[in-house]
């Protein structure tokens, strides 16, 4: 036999091994289901089989928790405002440094959208001043609630209100 194909031979066992150890238990998973449903268990033990890491993994097709009217609102009202990194897994928009209109002084935005509803709760906006000065509550506020009212007008036009 040569090298090559002993090591493939070598490698393939390996995995049917590693697979053959991944069976079906039955009891073994009641233990696991109840492991995931239990916290104090969940603390006392650990597993550490694939079956188990894998069922406690957080489902990759999971919708994404983003108010989409917030989220275009926070764009539409910021629009002054280069857009440096955004993320609509987690709901979050980040920008640089901008002028608004009629104003002199720069700010920079970070805004999160935190929950799939529609509501001033789900609206996270930090402003910075040059430097990272912080900016009045007041103006905090007004742009929030700049981005609550765009919101509500985005939902009326698409006639789900």
């Amino acid at each position: 036999m040569t090298y090559a194909r002993a090591a493939r031979l070598m490698i393939v066992t390996t995995l049917c091994a590693g697979l053959a150890a991944c069976g079906n238990d039955a009891g073994r998973q009641n233990q696991t289901a109840s492991i995931l449903t239990d916290p104090d268990m969940r603390d006392s033990q650990r597993s550490t089989r694939i079956q188990d890491v894998l069922a406690r993994s957080e489902n990759p097709n999971r919708t994404v928790g983003v108010n989409k009217y917030l989220w275009n609102a926070s764009l539409d009202v910021l629009d002054f405002l280069p857009v440096q990194t955004i993320d609509p897994f987690t709901g979050v928009i980040q920008t640089g440094y901008g002028t608004p209109p009629g104003g002199g002084r720069p700010y920079r935005a970070t805004i999160q959208v935190t929950d799939p509803a529609m509501d001033a709760r789900s609206l996270r906006l930090s402003l910075q001043g040059p430097g990272g000065a912080a900016v009045a509550p007041g103006t905090v506020r007004a742009v929030e609630d700049a981005i609550l009212t765009r919101a509500r007008q985005l939902r009326q036009r698409d006639g789900r209100l």
